[in-house]
């Protein structure tokens, strides 16, 4: 999980303000949410509540929202001084609505979670989970394992595999030269060994597409000799 998430009622209470008090805060741009949900439930993270302390004691000296506008327009908030000033334009998916997209159910999802084939990219302490949309993409690619037969034992070893790639790509110094190259080995030939189960399937995919195909046109070579068929008159017995 890579960053941590408040829902309003969780933020209002961190924060110890009230709802209307943030409401002023965000009509006048001071504090906005860091992003919403794709039915726009707006969400925080830590460096809001942050913002919110040093707002907050600007008030208890005097200042009104109109002068800390003023203010943090000049000098900036706290740590991500950018971040509550830009407009907040991709939409993160909650749990429901990416069971939607992806056309599975929620406790699907929170199984794999559960397993450790994947992960949130957000999460409140209460639980709310929020995802980009390249969970649909990953998602997917779960089903069309499984579809291959791969349990999901095997599917969490390649979601691993993939992980520590993406480690070992973001920092080449993680692991030792010798480590870094062994690791590296391991996922080549899990890859062709992935790569040699997906030939079998395909030519398992061709050889029925073949049969079908041909069933289907024999099939429906008989229904059209069929109904060229001279009806059975009553009385007459059938062949």
């Amino acid at each position: 999980m890579k960053d941590s998430i408040l829902i309003k009622e969780e933020f209002l209470s961190k924060a110890k303000i009230s709802e209307k008090l943030l409401l002023e805060m965000e009509a006048v741009k001071i504090i906005m949410p860091s992003g919403f949900t794709e039915n726009n439930i707006p969400f925080y993270t830590s460096d809001s509540l942050e913002q919110i302390a040093y707002i907050k004691k600007l008030l208890e000296i005097g200042y009104g929202l109109d002068e800390i506008n003023r203010i943090t327009r000049k000098v900036g908030l706290p740590k991500t001084r950018a971040l509550n000033k830009q407009p907040v334009t991709k939409k993160r998916l909650t749990i429901g609505g990416l069971a939607e997209r992806v056309g599975i159910s929620t406790r699907t999802i929170k199984h794999w979670e559960e397993i450790g084939i994947i992960e949130a990219d957000m999460r409140s302490e209460g639980g709310f989970r929020l995802y980009s949309e390249i969970y649909i993409y990953l998602c997917n690619l779960i089903k069309d394992l499984q579809l291959f037969g791969y349990s999901l034992e095997e599917i969490k070893k390649i979601s691993d595999l993939f992980r520590l790639f993406l480690q070992i790509e973001a920092n080449n110094n993680r692991f030792s030269k010798r480590e870094t190259d062994q690791k590296l080995n391991k996922m080549l030939r899990e890859i062709k060994l992935f790569l040699n189960k997906m030939k079998l399937l395909k030519e398992g995919i061709n050889r029925w597409e073949e049969l079908l195909n041909k069933k289907t046109k024999e099939i429906n070579n008989f229904k059209r000799k069929n109904q060229k068929r001279t009806p059975i008159k009553k009385g007459e017995k059938n062949g």
